[in-house]
């Protein structure tokens, strides 16, 4: 496989809910950059850093943000590549503002938009997978076991639960 995927927060407060998603990639082996970029507070680096991103062989971007989470939108705006938005818990509405924001993008300028929180965090970095999985049958592979485990975790459970 070649490129990666890079994850950006919005601030270093964001990276405890973030592990997740790198902990799916790792699982993956999916290359992965993790940085901290503001749309507010960094305009500039941001944009210098998703056109470097780019060039150096970025695939997919996941952005995650609380409150106003305009990080997803302003790499939209920088970007063709798929971005994927996280929405973060914070703030007096618990990561609905967030939620809103990111999915709220006008038509032509695309976010994809996972669960609010550490569970939409996993499902990023799974979504990445998929999406890159389509060009990359070793990872498509690793993908599909992946859903295989997760079925036979479900069922282990469900016949540990009847004492079987």
């Amino acid at each position: 496989m070649t490129g990666f995927v890079s994850v950006l927060v919005g601030s270093d407060s964001d990276l405890a809910v973030m592990q997740r998603t790198a902990e799916v990639l790792k699982g993956y082996v999916i290359p992965y950059e993790l940085r901290i970029a503001s749309a507010h507070r960094t305009p500039d680096a941001t944009q210098a850093y998703v056109r470097d991103a780019e060039v150096r062989g970025c695939q997919v971007f996941i952005c995650a943000a609380g409150l106003s989470a305009h990080l997803a939108g302003a790499v939209a705006a920088l970007t063709t590549h798929p971005v994927i938005g996280v929405p973060l818990e914070g703030g007096a509405l618990g990561g609905i503002d967030a939620l809103f924001s990111t999915v709220q993008m006008p038509a032509g300028v695309p976010v994809s938009c996972v669960a609010i929180g550490p569970h939409g965090a996993a499902n990023a970095g799974h979504l990445a997978a998929q999406m890159l999985a389509l060009a990359d049958p070793a990872l498509a592979e690793r993908v599909r076991a992946e859903r295989r485990a997760q079925t036979a975790a479900v069922l282990a459970k469900d016949q540990a639960l009847r004492g079987l």
